[in-house]
This record gives structure tokens, sequence and C-alpha cells, in this order.
């Protein structure tokens, strides 16, 4: 691994430098906990001042020099101490001794623990912080006790003290991105900021570890930690240095809040003694929290719990979780999180004896999405005698976790326990989502529909038709998915669970079909019903969120991709390693990052999909398309092409409902090869296509890509009458962006530019900006130096964009005309010019003329915007 680089901390970095410059009238001292970043801060701001003009001085105090007179400041100060002087003596010597090093240059002292000076030395600081032409900075561990003459430093305002915070989730994407070598998937950088709390050295310790261990894999150019915590022994060190000695009370209260956090005060307290508690928060080994009307108990830090857990003895550890488990039952156990709780509990300890419960805590888990704890919990329902239901639950989990194989054999080794109806819909229901999804098996929708007439219960038969709507949906049989999802929701009987899902099969095909705004509204009252059915059946989920995906992509409402991304799905979903879930929420990002332009996001999300999903088929070719649109893009034609070979090869007939986006994508890898001709083709046949399926607003997006490419004037009566009909703000500008390239219009070009940019769809803006200045520098318009400045702006938002459409065809100025336009914009008289350059002023205004020709402009005001815009000297 190469060193650790110094990322973040700018604003403090420049209060540093200021202070150490003088320039703010008092000296800096940072504080904070052991590990936050204060040496490192200190050591760079150090490093990056002008060690000629100023005399600097840096010294590190430590335990072993803290009884030492001056010891702490030995590194700084001449050898030739007096030998018996007096204290005061001492201080004298020490401060004339640094003056005349110094030569009259001014004086910095740097001091790194400062805390841990010896007296004299303390004093020594201080004196020098009063004296003219000094000042002092330096660091101290925020808690530690500190000699008079430094805490004086900033009482006397003499220096400013702050404290510095935790790293943010940037910064510490940006340093472990720097570290490992390339982008980090975003879960594993939570994950990560959770258990370091933002601690550079915490953070440090960690990663080492995982790389040591081989926890750090790569997938698709993005670096991922598998979340398995090794303690090496250095991050032990670490921790145990923090928690420090412990009495055998203070263990017993560590150990119940590591087993068991969250733990409510009255049961901590009941289960050890008060004193030992409040001793223990008074250490900050703990924290008593407010939540919820609860008060409750967690460890002061995550990694103390993973510390004090691996070094509980087994046996210990079995009669914690039992005990554990009796409190919170004892207590009523009324929440849900308890219901899980206990089970967890009874099941590591040993004690779990109730199918049931064992069950309950499963569904509970998978509603929350945490799929690993949800398979062990239902594997162990199943064990204990939990019948069709504990199976059927179990083979749902091991789908969503890509081991379809496993559920289907699960499912049918329990088919003969499905005596009751609502067991054999359950059972027709997850066998044809698992062979459908998991295994791909093209023939099962037609078995599913012969098999729902078995059932007579309405009720039961809703789930049936609800899941095979959403099959052929996915197929591309959209007139019989309709047709299904209309029935479930016609009939009175069918449950919350069948409606929801039938609800968002219609809302998919609403928002292909040109209503995406409606269909974003009506999901939102599909979440309002999500109680009613979240528990029994969590995965109905993913289905709603590829409507809502859909629909905010299509309408390119970017805020509420935003918005949705950062929702409680999502969340869960990256935190329980529900991969399908977070796999599809990556791809969502990577389409918003598109079509703002940030094509770095876009392959970043693109490729942390790609590794969420590699060990599945759904979403899969999807992942890959939307890898390869992003490098075909930015002009990277190997990565597209690999990229797109990857999705071709593993899209299948049961995700046929994603053809509109794979095919865009396939346009383009054609263009980033420089085939423009195939990708007009691929356009127009999916533009033919998706308007015989009646999907409006992907026929629209298909004949918006074909006019940027060049064939505006084929599609924009069409876009045009589309543009009536499709939802959202995009669908207008969309027609008049075409419009305007087809009418050769460069001043409504520069208008729709900023139509788009208002969008956020800065790559479509800066595409009209750039087809903007061409023909306004044509007809040497004054709008001209307006369009460049523009389409200069929108190129920092879409700095590696490489499309057709960006390309601005540039005049070519002489070396002499470049040189006397630059003179001339930077508003020097002809005559001036003439007299540098040993010419005559009416040559320099003839070559003025021909420049102002070249460039479209009338004068010189404009010169200087039009010059920016022009590549530069070879």
């Amino acid at each position: 691994m190469p060193p650790w680089s110094f990322v973040g901390r700018n604003a403090e970095l420049v209060r540093l430098s200021e202070a150490a410059t003088g320039s703010t009238g008092r000296g800096l001292i940072l504080g904070g906990p052991p590990g936050i970043g204060k040496s490192r801060l200190l050591r760079e701001g150090v490093n990056a001042l002008d060690q000629d003009r100023l005399a600097v001085w840096t010294a590190t105090a430590n335990a072993a020099t803290a009884g030492l007179p001056l010891g702490g400041l030995a590194q700084v100060l001449p050898p030739d101490q007096p030998a018996g002087g007096s204290p005061a003596g001492l201080l004298r010597w020490a401060v004339d001794a640094l003056h005349r090093q110094a030569a009259g240059r001014p004086i910095v002292v740097a001091i790194d623990d400062a805390h841990l000076l010896d007296p004299l030395s303390a004093a020594l600081v201080y004196y020098v912080a009063r004296s003219e032409n000094a000042t002092v900075i330096g660091t101290v561990r925020t808690g530690e006790p500190v000699h008079d003459p430094i805490s004086a430093l900033w009482k006397d305002d003499l220096v400013e003290r702050i404290e510095l915070t935790p790293l943010t989730l940037q910064e510490t994407s940006d340093l472990l991105q720097q570290v490992l070598g390339g982008p980090v998937d975003s879960a594993s950088v939570d994950r990560l900021q959770q258990l370091s709390q933002g601690n550079a050295l915490l953070l440090r310790e960690l990663v080492i570890a995982a790389h040591a261990s081989g926890e750090i894999i790569e997938s698709y150019g993005m670096q991922r930690w598998t979340g398995k915590v090794d303690l090496a022994p250095t991050l032990t060190e670490v921790v145990d240095a923090r928690i420090g000695k412990l009495t055998p009370q203070e263990r017993a209260v560590l150990e119940l809040v590591a087993f068991g956090e969250p733990i409510g005060l009255p049961l901590l307290v009941s289960a050890t003694d008060l004193n030992t508690v409040e001793t223990a928060e008074e250490r900050q080994l703990i924290r008593v929290v407010v939540e919820d009307r609860r008060t409750t108990v967690r460890l002061a830090h995550p990694l103390y719990g993973e510390v004090v857990r691996r070094r509980c003895p087994v046996t210990r550890v079995r009669r914690l979780l039992a005990d554990l488990a009796t409190l919170v039952e004892s207590s009523g156990a009324r929440r849900r999180d308890d219901l899980l709780r206990v089970a967890v509990w009874r099941l590591d300890s040993d004690t779990a004896r109730d199918p049931q419960q064992l069950l309950t805590a499963c569904r509970l888990a998978f509603a929350t999405y945490d799929m690993a704890l949800a398979m062990r919990l239902g594997k162990a329902a199943l064990a204990a005698g939990g019948g069709f239901d504990a199976a059927e639950t179990l083979a749902t989990i091991l789908m969503f976790v890509n081991m379809p194989e496993e559920a289907v054999a699960i499912l049918d080794a329990n088919k003969d326990q499905t005596v009751e109806e609502s067991q054999r819909s359950r059972w027709l229901a997850i066998r044809h989502i698992t062979a459908q999804w998991g295994l791909g098996d093209p023939d099962t929708v037609d078995d599913i529909d012969r098999r729902a007439h078995e059932l007579s219960d309405l009720r039961e038969r809703s789930l049936v038709l609800a899941v095979e709507s959403t099959m052929r949906l996915h197929r591309g049989d959209n007139a019989q998915a309709l047709t299904l999802a209309r029935q479930v929701l016609d009939s009175a009987a069918s449950a919350p669970g069948p409606r929801a899902l039938a609800r968002s099969n219609m809302a998919q095909l609403q928002a292909m079909r040109g209503t995406p705004v409606q269909t974003v509204k009506a999901l939102a009252a599909v979440d309002a019903e999500a109680a009613q059915w979240r528990v029994e059946l969590p995965y109905f989920q993913l289905g709603i969120e590829l409507a809502r995906g859909t629909a905010m992509i299509l309408a390119a409402d970017l805020e509420a991709v935003d918005a949705i991304v950062a929702a409680e799905f999502a969340g869960m979903a990256d935190a329980g390693n529900f991969n399908m879930g977070s796999g599809y929420l990556q791809i969502v990002r990577a389409q918003a990052a598109r079509l703002r332009g940030r094509l770095t996001e876009a392959a970043r999300a693109a490729s942390q999909a790609c590794a969420a999903l590699a060990t599945g088929k759904v979403f899969v070719a999807l992942a890959h398309a939307e890898r390869a649109h992003a490098a075909a893009l930015a002009g990277d034609a190997a990565t597209a092409a690999e990229a797109f070979a990857v999705s071709e090869a593993s899209h299948y007939r049961s995700m046929e409902v994603l053809y509109p986006w794979l095919e865009e994508a396939r346009a383009w890898v054609a263009v980033a090869a420089g085939d423009i001709a195939t990708a007009a083709e691929v356009l127009r046949l999916l533009a033919a296509r998706t308007r015989s399926d009646g999907f409006a607003a992907h026929e629209m997006s298909a004949l918006y890509h074909l006019g940027r490419l060049g064939f505006a004037a084929e599609v924009c009566d069409r876009l045009d009458a589309l543009s009536h009909t499709v939802e959202g703000r995009i669908a207008p500008a969309m027609a008049w962006h075409v419009r305007a390239i087809a009418g050769e219009d460069g001043g409504s070009l520069l208008a729709v530019a900023e139509e788009l940019a208002d969008q956020e769809l800065n790559l479509y803006a800066a595409e009209a900006a750039a087809g903007a200045v061409t023909l306004l520098r044509g007809i040497r318009s004054p709008q001209t130096p307006r369009a460049a400045q523009r389409l200069a702006e929108l190129r920092t938002l879409c700095p590696t964009a490489a499309t057709p459409a960006l390309v601005v065809p540039q005049p070519m100025l002489t070396g002499r005309e470049r040189q006397i336009a630059r003179l001339a914009a930077a508003g020097v008289p002809s005559k001036e010019i003439a007299d540098q350059l040993y010419l005559s002023s009416r040559t320099v205004d003839n070559h003025l003329m021909r420049v102002y020709a070249k460039l479209g402009v009338t004068g010189r005001a404009e010169l200087a915007a039009a010059l920016r815009s022009l590549p530069p000297e070879e």
C-alpha cells in the first residue's frame, strides 16, 4: 500500500498558515482526541511555510522528556545550555538563543503534543508567544491536563484554539481512493467511516488490517471491503489504549453493552449497578442517549465492541446473550426490534427452542434487508421445525441473495406441505420468481398462468396474478401484464401486497408510455401503504423501486433521484448487503450522473452496480450497459466496447423490459468507435420499436439522441408531437433543442442551453451551447462571446465528455493574429501594439479585422471571451 496521503482539512490548513505567517496576529493550537489528525495537519502546515523568510523550529513533546527542564524543546535549543542556572536564567538564555538563531527573521515555534511539555518548556513557549515577532502553533490532546503556561496561551488570547472534527464522509472517501489506488464503493466507505468515526488513525489501522488479510477486493475497477473486521495487533493496541484498565465491574458493563447495544439504561443498571454504569460513562466508555422516549446505552466507539466481543470467552458470551434475552423478555419485548434481538440472542446462546420466534425474527430481518441475518434465522427456523412457512421464507431470501438453486431445492422438498391455499399461492409465487429471475427459465411464465387457476380463493390468487403481471412486464408482454394488474386492482378481495405490486407494474408502463410525473406521484401513495405488506413481502419493494427509478430518469427529475438514493430503502439495502436492491439503485445513480454530465461519477456508480450484481442475473445487463454508456460519452471506446460485450452476454429474455436503455448504450458505443451510421440505425430501430410498444417517453429519448448526432431534420416533427404528450420539463426542451439544430438557429440553441442547464442536464446544455457558438460565430452575432463563455462554464460541469456535438470548429489564427488579438483584448491601443511589434497601425488594424471575422465578433470588447474558447497553441 502507498503512504497515506493528506486530504481535506483545507480550512484548518489555511488558518494554520495564516497564524504562522503572522497575518492573524495570534498563534494557533489544534485540539482533538488521539488519531484525529492533529500531528499530520501540523506537519503539513509547517512543511508549507517559507523557511527562508521565517525561522521555523519544530519539536515533539513526549512523556520521556516531561521531567527534564527544557527537555521538550531540546530539539530546537543550542546544546550549550548553561549549567546550574536558575529557572528564570534558563528562560532568559533560551529566549535569547532563539532570537539569535532567528537572525532577525520572524520566529515560528511548532510544538506537537504540547500537553506533554515539561513545566519549564511550557513557560518558555508562553514567553515566546508574548515576545515580538514570534508565533506559537501546536497541538494538544483534548481532555489531557496541560501546564498553566500552555492553557494561558488561549486564555490570554495569544493563540486561537480550535478543535479538529472527524473526517467527513467525503474526506474519508477521498483518502481511501488515494490509498487503495482506485474508487471505493459507497457501502465500504460508509462502513469504514462508521467504524473509524472519522478518526484517521483508526481508519488507517482498519484498512491496513483489511488489506493485509485480503478483505479488500477489486471488481470492475472498484475497491470493495468485504466487511470483515480483522483486529490486527496494532489496531487492538490502539483501542486498548483508549479503553484503559478496567475493573471486573466495568468490564461486565462493557460486555453487556457490547453484546446488547442499544440496551435500555434501566435494564443495564438492573443487571450491573448504577455506580459502575456512571463510572463507565464518565470514562467515556459508554454513552447514554435518548431515543424515541427510551433512554438507551451504546458504546462510546464502535471498535470498543469489536475488541470486547472478540476477547470474551465463548462460555461467557453464551451466558451474556442468554441473560440479555431473559432481561428483555422480562421487560415485555414489545417492540419489533426487541423481538428480533431476543431471537438472535437465543440463537447465538444455543437457547433457541421456538421455531415461530425464529421465523418472526427472520421476517423482521428480511423486512429491513439484513440478508445475512435473515438467512441465518431462516435456516434455524427450518431446522427447529418451522415447516412450510420457514421453508418458503428461507427460499425467498435465498433467491434474493442470488442462491436460486438452493431456493428451488428447499421449495421442491417442501411442496407436499402446501395444504392450504395461502401456502400454495406463496409456493407458486416464489417458485416461479426463482425460476424466471434466478434460473433464467423462459417458460416459467406460461406455467404460472396455468397454475393460477388452481386457486379458488381470490385473495390468495391475487398474489400469483400480481407476480405473473410482473413477469410478463419484464418479458415484454405488456398488454397481458396490464390486464393482469388491472384484474388484481379491480378485485376487492386482493391483498395489500399484490395490490402494491400491481400498481407498480402499471406505474412502470405508464412512465414508459409518457406519464412519468404521474407515476412518481402514484408510487408515493403505494409507499404510504407499505406497512401493510412490507414484513410479509419485502421483496415487492424492488419492483416499486424499478418503476420509480424508470419514471424519474425518463422525467429527468434529478432532485427526486437524489432523494430516493438517500431514502430508507437505499440505506437498508446498502447496509444489509441486499445486493439486488443496492445494485439497482447504483444504476439509477449512474443514470442521473450521466444526465448531469458527471461521467466519472456515472462510471463509478455503474461499476459499483456491476460489482454488487455480479453473482446474479437481474439488472446485470443494465449495469454493464450503463458502464458502457458512460465510457462512450467520455470517448473511451475500448472500455465502452468491453462493457457492452458483457452486457449483451448477460442479457436474457426475463429482463426484456430494459431494452430501451440497452439499445441507447449500444448506439453510443458505436459513436465512440466513430461509426455514426451504425449508431443512427440502432436509434431508428429503437424509436420504431418503442413507438410500436407505445413507449412514448423512450421513443422521445431515442429520437433526441438521433437529433444530437446530426439527424435533427429527420426527427424534429415527431419530437414536436411527442413533446405535447410526454410529461415533464425535459420533453419540450428536447424538442426545442432539436428544432433549433434543424433550423440552424444559434440564438435558440443558446436559449435552450440555459433551459437544459436549469434542469441540470449539463451535457445536453453544453452541446446546445457548442452548436450556438458555431452558428453565431458564422454570422458574427454579438451573442457569440456570451455563447462562448456559457460553453466554457458548462464544459467545467462535464469535463470528460467527448460527444460529437461538443466539437466546435475552431478558426485558425496565425501566430501574428493571436499575438495582436491578445494585446488588443488586454486593452492595448493599436498604436502601442504597432510600436511593440514594429508594425504600422494600419497593419495592426487589418489583422484585427481578420481576427474579428474569424472569431465572429464585432470588436475588441468581445475578443477576450472569444479567445478563451480557442484551443491552446500547440
